[in-house]
């Protein structure tokens, strides 16, 4: 089997010796002179077009993480990592010269926490509820339940493992994490939503008769909606969702609304409104009109 065709079904990388054994080392020699593979680091090749992160974990023999992690299985993030993730064990040397450009950890990992090329979905999902903030880690663990790669209680079980140091963020991203929600968006969202006080609110509770709102709490009969652009560019849709808007209004559902840029750019906009909604709702009285703004969002 050629050398390049042995790689892409490696993911892109590998070894030396794996690569002798499912062909020869002249034919690894002879890809190599033609360009068609390429040398990493001393007994590590890979192809040319192979993705960076992954080129990067295996300059280092090293394996990806955290947000990298959850790219290389699939899942949603709220940013796109701006330079890879990069484990390595402990003891490992790393010179300063080969950092450039990654974000390295030092890890000491279970052979069964590694799934090939990334450290595996429930490490990944721990990993990333330690070290990275709330709305990321939960836009993670969101994803990767959507996707069906493990399961709330797997979450939970390996939470209640993480040392004290870190468990209680884990924990949190385990309990609240929910594959409804439909995108980062929504995640996003609901990560702001969840540290505002006497608010609680749950993703894609169907209200009868109304329809599958993307947030609701229930007891205060507050809808809160992330509203992309796509799905309300036409005079068709506006007018449904003006008619859909009514409806929770005549019903006694008090509905607030938020765009990807409000979300994803001024988490402060957000919660000050959800603050305010829920002040009203719990029956505070104004003493002068609101005045919530936002700040200036990206064009």
């Amino acid at each position: 089997m050629k050398v390049e065709r042995v790689l892409e079904r490696l993911g892109g990388v590998a070894e030396a010796g794996v690569l002798q054994r499912l062909t020869s080392r002249p034919r690894v020699r002879t890809a190599l002179a033609r360009g068609m593979v390429v040398r990493d680091a001393r007994g590590r090749y890979a192809l040319p077009g192979a993705d960076e992160a992954i080129r990067a974990a295996s300059r280092l023999s090293g394996v990806l993480c955290l947000d990298s992690a959850a790219r290389h299985h699939g899942w949603k993030v709220k940013h796109q990592p701006v330079s890879p993730a990069v484990a390595v064990p402990r003891n490992r040397k790393v010179a300063a010269g080969r950092r450039t450009s990654v974000r390295l950890l030092y890890l000491d990992l279970d052979p069964r926490e590694v799934d090939g090329l990334a450290t595996d979905p429930v490490r990944t999902v721990m990993d990333c509820a330690a070290r990275l903030p709330f709305d990321e880690a939960l836009t993670i663990a969101d994803s990767a339940l959507r996707a069906g790669d493990l399961s709330r209680a797997q979450l939970l079980r390996a939470a209640e493992r993480v040392p004290v140091r870190r468990r209680a963020r884990c924990l949190r991203v385990a309990e609240h994490a929910d594959g409804l929600a439909d995108n980062p968006f929504e995640s996003v969202l609901r990560a702001i939503a969840l540290d505002v006080p006497g608010l609680e609110v749950r993703a894609q509770v169907r209200v009868r008769g109304i329809g599958r709102p993307d947030l609701v709490d229930r007891t205060l009969g507050l809808v809160v909606e992330a509203e992309s652009f796509e799905f309300h560019g036409t005079r068709r849709l506006m007018k449904r969702d003006c008619e859909r808007y009514n409806t929770f209004a005549v019903n006694g559902w008090t509905v607030v609304r938020f765009s990807w840029e409000h979300v994803m750019f001024d988490p402060g906009y957000v919660a000050a409104v959800l603050e305010a909604s829920v002040g009203l709702l719990h029956g505070r009285p104004l003493g002068r009109a609101l005045d919530v703004r936002a700040t200036r969002l990206p064009a």
